[in-house]
């Protein structure tokens, strides 16, 4: 028999230790390490991997055989685009999103539109039971003879019926954290089970052709959960995010081996499934009234693609020692920063007051363009002057004071003007946040209200 040795495995990133260990000395988080007893490899199996490495042979690159593959859509033009013509045989994709987002209904229509084209796709569950993929898949109106599921937590099942005469064209396994390989030890979701069901399944689906979709569950900081190496397998990240109290989902591209990189799709979620959304550009938006002050309007580029998302700023006289700062879609260290340099370049004092700021529609920022709409709705919401409706802005701010050009200038500039905003408030217009307070202060009279000592 074989000997056992003994390691510990790291369930956040996959590091091995050969003693236990309270923090993971790659990662450094702390109560990570599992223990993994795996088969100590004998003088026999290295002999043979040595030999099966002598006999790999390089070959001229030029005399390679070309791969002939057709794509076949996914029901969904946009996302067809992004994924390079649709989903290709014998890939495999890993789309990652919080519970609840709308993973398993977007891929319930993407298997139903697959299996009306004349496909045979197969759903693989380890979460749910057959009567309720049934049910979801009534209410979609995806239900299909060609449309097969099963319910299991065995990797091999699925195996299996790769094996048989008839084989799906379209596998989507939801989710590989909850399906296991006997091959590997552990409960399903650690890494040793995460990696060997991923290996098989990719492998397996790569050498008949099938097209394979693997959800994946994320952590609490919204990363896909797992060993990193799962990405690294995989041809194409997707990432669904958004906020499940509203209606909108965006699609992230993290990776693509077949298409374009660093895309982004907008669903709406609605009774019967997931709806793309032709032109986002002001989607975000919602029933905005313009004429309260606070609020501001961002020309935005998240992934090349413009958009047009309100912030909202709060500024009220605050009864308490150390005065509130909150923020909601964005990091809040950013408007710590933010009333600094309004502080000290425009002489204001906000050492009573309590500000809040938040993203409108659910969406989160990232990118420094948002910082002089920011700025803008927090002098609004300073003096009660309400900002004109039309009016859009973009631009950095530094710890001067200045507003600086961002990326995409080109391209917020031609959708700002296809949609009709004016003025647009951008760092070929306004130079620095004394301008800016200055085009606040002439958009009306300060109304009578809270007084700040200056």
């Amino acid at each position: 028999m074989a000997k056992h040795s003994e390691t510990y495995i790291c369930s956040s990133c996959g590091a091995r230790s050969p003693v236990w260990r309270g923090q993971c000395p790659v990662c450094r988080e702390w109560n990570t390490l599992e223990a993994a007893r795996q088969p100590a490899p004998s003088s026999r199996t290295r002999h043979s991997v040595s030999v099966h490495a002598r006999t790999a042979a390089a070959l001229p690159l030029s005399s390679a055989a070309e791969e002939t593959f057709e794509p076949f859509g996914t029901g969904m033009r946009d996302l067809d685009r992004i994924l390079g013509r649709g989903l290709v045989p014998g890939a495999s994709v890993l789309i990652g999103g919080e519970p609840g987002i709308g993973k398993s209904t977007l891929l319930l229509q993407i298997a139903g539109h697959a299996a009306a084209s004349g496909k045979k796709v197969l759903y693989v569950s380890g979460e749910e039971s057959l009567p309720q993929i049934r049910a979801r898949a009534d209410r979609l109106g995806v239900l299909h003879p060609l449309l097969f599921a099963i319910s299991t937590s065995r990797s091999e099942d699925v195996l299996d019926i790769l094996d048989a005469p008839e084989k799906p064209a379209l596998i989507i396994a939801d989710s590989v954290q909850t399906l296991a390989s006997e091959t590997a030890e552990g409960l399903p979701g650690n890494v040793s089970q995460v990696r060997a069901v991923a290996t098989t399944l990719i492998e397996s689906c790569r050498l008949h052709g099938v097209a394979l979709v693997l959800v994946g569950h994320v952590t609490k900081d919204g990363n896909l959960a797992g060993p990193r190496l799962l990405e690294h397998m995989v041809d194409t990240v997707l990432s669904l995010e958004g906020d499940r109290h509203r209606m909108f989902r965006m699609l992230r591209v993290l990776k693509n081996r077949f298409g374009p990189n660093s895309e982004l799709l907008i669903f709406h979620m609605e009774q019967r499934g997931m709806r793309i959304i032709e032109d986002p550009s002001t989607c975000f938006l919602g029933d905005r009234d313009p004429s309260l002050s606070g609020t501001a309007v961002v020309m935005t580029v998240d992934d090349r693609r413009p958009l047009a998302v309100e912030v909202q700023a709060l500024v009220s006289k605050s009864y308490l020692a150390i005065p509130r700062r909150a923020g909601m879609g964005f990091d809040v260290n950013r408007l710590h920063l933010l009333i600094a340099v309004l502080e000290k370049r425009l002489h204001l004092n906000f050492g009573q007051a309590d500000i809040f700021a938040k993203i409108g529609g659910g969406f989160h920022l990232q990118e420094p363009g948002m910082d002089t709409a920011l700025v803008a709705a927090i002098l609004s919401s300073f003096y009660d002057i309400p900002l004109p409706e039309r009016a859009i802005f973009w631009g950095e701010v530094d710890l001067n004071g200045q507003i600086r050009p961002v990326s995409g200038q080109d391209i917020r500039l031609k959708q700002a003007q296809r949609l009709g905003y004016a003025p647009l408030i951008q760092p070929d217009t306004v130079k620095t946040v004394a301008d800016l307070r200055k085009h606040v202060l002439s958009c009306g009279k300060k109304k009578a209200g809270i007084e700040f000592p200056a």
